[in-house]
């Protein structure tokens, strides 16, 4: 699996009692280095599973992917959370792989506030991902009733006060200590261990808010090229380094296949970016995002308990001080996008 990711990926990994082994990203698209990945393996010629990852909604190059996948015997499982309705060459990621996963957070495509769903393409694996959710259960109620007032309050209390005298973020802050409304990742995963609360069924009250959004994913898409759209030409010929756009022929001349990314963030690198994110959060009231501001995020992952060893993905180490994200989602206007924009040219 590659660096410069969330802990939720290398958790379950270590809960199964199986060993991540780290390979590097590339400073392209974030995703998987291909020369890190072939080097890893043949380094490690006991690797079984590859892990793969795409970033920010952009799809990794599932041509040299599935090539490699093939030729050394490797169960693939695609790491969607960033990238549902994404595709690479016409077809969807998370058919790529024998399984994949998707991330319902609440800061996804789509969100149920906790929870994702599993796909596979594989009716054994099916079978016993079925009997395993029906033995889990359900979590508990006031789990559940922390969820659902995640969006009302965020909806109808916090947003509307966040740019006036910080009580968004005070009663933000407030309601997780108060255990009113739950954080987005415990103590124990920073640390590698297993919350109490995993693994559970995604109750019907949450499934029911992901199922009514899911019918709102091309909408949503839609929203989120249309932000980049704005922010690709805003910021051309600023000194912030944008995303790369896959058009046309690689330098070789060689047709690149077509990637569909559907800009989950929009990820901009500048040398000063963990400074902006600060003063942006700090002192204007802007939300900027901070995926990721370490190798393994967030930022108080205990990364030896984890199993990342320092200095082993310097990519990733590196992209983890340049890197920022501006916001792409449905709530997102026009007008907060050009305010943004106006406040990292201040950066120049």
């Amino acid at each position: 699996m590659q660096a410069f990711t969330c802990n939720a990926v290398p958790n379950p990994i270590l809960w199964a009692g199986l060993n991540p082994i780290y390979v590097d990203c590339s400073k392209e698209d974030f995703n998987i280095d291909i020369i890190s990945l072939k080097k890893s393996i043949s380094e490690n010629p006991d690797a079984k599973i590859l892990v793969l990852q795409h970033t920010f909604g952009q799809p990794a190059d599932l041509d040299e992917v599935m090539s490699i996948v093939r030729q050394n015997n490797l169960t693939l499982i695609e790491d969607c959370a960033h990238s549902l309705g994404a595709e690479f060459d016409g077809k969807k990621v998370g058919t790529f792989g024998k399984a994949s996963f998707f991330s319902f957070s609440r800061d996804k495509i789509i969100s149920s506030v906790y929870g994702g769903m599993a796909v596979t393409n594989d009716d054994v694996l099916a079978a016993e991902l079925e009997k395993e959710q029906k033995e889990f259960g359900q979590p508990k109620m006031f789990w559940i009733f922390q969820q659902i007032l995640h969006p009302i309050l965020l909806s109808y209390v916090i947003l509307p006060v966040y740019n006036f005298l910080d009580l968004g973020k005070v009663f933000l802050v407030a309601s997780q200590w108060l255990h009113i409304l739950s954080k987005a990742v415990s103590w124990q995963e920073k640390r590698g261990e297993k919350p109490d609360y995993f693994p559970r069924a995604l109750p019907n009250a949450l499934s029911a808010m992901a199922l009514n959004q899911f019918n709102k994913l091309e909408k949503f898409n839609n929203h989120r090229q249309k932000m980049a759209d704005y922010y690709f030409e805003a910021l051309k010929n600023t000194s912030f380094v944008l995303p790369k756009k896959y058009e046309g022929a690689s330098a070789s001349g060689k047709a690149m296949a077509a990637r569909r990314n559907v800009f989950l963030r929009f990820t901009v690198e500048h040398k000063d970016a963990n400074g902006i994110i600060y003063e942006a959060w700090h002192k204007r009231n802007i939300l900027l995002g901070d995926w990721y501001t370490t190798p393994i995020a967030p930022f108080d992952t205990k990364i030896e308990e984890i199993k990342y060893l320092s200095g082993s993905c310097r990519n990733a180490e590196d992209l983890s001080k340049i890197t920022l994200n501006l916001p792409t989602h449905i709530n997102i206007s026009q007008e907060d996008a050009e305010k943004i924009v106006d406040f990292l040219k201040e950066h120049e």
